[in-house]
């Protein structure tokens, strides 16, 4: 099978240009060597979103907006109310909800305490019980608080969910009524610039390693992914992503974490190993992680500037993984993050959760000449790709 890297363009202005998933992924077959390598728009599966409350079909109110009930006994709740990209949404809320054994919350959620440190939720920055919004699937879209006004612009289109900050699991009682407004983005504003394809010849495509690779020379992971555009665009869209800078030092990440714990904030900037390419350690490091399974389970990547620019666009090189535990290092018995050995679906929940922000002009699929179809982790494993990887 045909192997593909995932490319990334970050435009000028703000575009909303994105791709939906297609069943049945079948590759498209290799340009001729002679020709540039052109992206391919065709994507494998992505997880069906997670299954929440559905409310009736939306009926709008006197004032032309939306009356709705936010049960407290499910996370999530499915509006029924499609947006698109520039739609301005205005929300306020009321009510309360009671948990076992303690006092009702209000949608601007309890004051947050040491417990709220050994829990997952949903926003990890909001109190317990606040009223939060998503826009898209659960898997890939940043959750965000509304609590008891909030006004919003939609980054993409998208279905909007609005839902309790709290546990799939925890037990509540009670309802938020909400009142919504909704102000579709005019004709104009909506109207994207269509972006080109990119060509990257195969001789620049050459100069990407396949591999990274540790201080002593070890091969590392695959390199799985390429990013055109300006550094502010990709610092911001990893960050309206969920993603987060991790520590580059362990003493760094003493501080932070200790900083966080004392504002009642989870601590999700766990340092990743430096690896190699282009002769120098990567330039950015990102982690997607819950509170506490961080330490075991986290997405993570890294980001190298490229020395080779695409017509005058910076051009960088990444190598994404997901980690799920630990195992044994067979380079020197010591113990290290066991990765899911099917690196499609890492690569897959990067461009899905970059989308979501809005600050991607287009992504697709690459076909190199020479790409790596299966490798062996530091503890021996083999993983690799179903579908491609560079």
């Amino acid at each position: 099978m045909k192997r593909f890297a995932l490319w990334i363009m970050f435009s000028a202005p703000l575009l909303h240009a994105q791709l939906s998933p297609a069943p049945g992924f079948q590759p498209k077959s290799q340009a001729p060597a002679s020709q540039p390598v052109a992206p391919t728009t065709e994507q494998p599966p992505v997880p069906a979103p997670q299954t929440t409350t559905v409310v009736d079909a939306p009926k709008t109110n006197a004032a032309g907006g939306y009356d709705l009930t936010i049960p407290a006994d499910k996370q999530w709740t499915d509006t029924g109310i499609d947006l698109k990209a520039g739609d301005k949404v205005t929300i306020t809320s009321d009510g309360s909800i009671q948990f076992a054994g303690r006092v009702a919350a209000t949608s601007e959620g309890l004051t947050r305490g040491w417990r709220d440190l050994m829990r997952a939720l949903p926003v990890n920055s909001a109190g317990n019980g606040a009223l939060i919004g998503r826009i898209g699937a659960a898997e890939f879209a940043n959750p965000f608080l509304i609590g008891k006004s909030k006004e919003i612009v939609a980054p993409a289109d998208g279905r909007l969910f609005l839902g309790i900050n709290q546990l799939a699991t925890e037990a509540s009682t009670g309802n938020y009524t909400v009142k919504m407004a909704v102000a579709h983005a005019s004709a104009a504003a909506t109207t994207t610039t269509t972006v080109p394809q990119a060509k990257l010849s195969p001789d620049l495509l050459n100069e990407v390693p396949r591999r990274v690779e540790d201080q002593a020379g070890n091969k590392g992971d695959i390199v799985n992914f390429i990013v055109l555009g300006s550094k502010e665009k990709l610092e911001s869209a990893f960050a309206e992503a969920g993603w987060v800078l991790v520590d580059k030092t362990k003493g760094g990440a003493v501080v932070n974490a200790l900083f966080s714990s004392l504002n009642k904030k989870a601590y999700l900037q766990m340092p990743i190993s430096e690896l190699y390419m282009f002769g120098r350690t990567q330039d950015y490091g990102y982690a997607h992680a819950e509170p506490i399974e961080v330490v075991a389970s986290r997405h993570h990547l890294r980001i190298w500037l490229s020395p080779t620019a695409y017509e005058n666009l910076p051009l960088y090189v990444g190598a994404c993984t997901h980690d799920i535990g630990f195992e044994k290092d067979q380079r020197n018995n010591g113990v290290t993050h066991k990765i899911d050995p099917n690196i499609d679906l890492e690569r897959d929940f990067l461009k899905e959760s970059l989308t979501s922000t809005g600050i991607v002009a287009s992504t697709a699929y690459l076909e190199p000449t020479d790409a790596v179809k299966d490798a062996r982790t530091a503890t021996g494993r083999t993983c690799g790709s179903l579908s491609a990887n560079l």
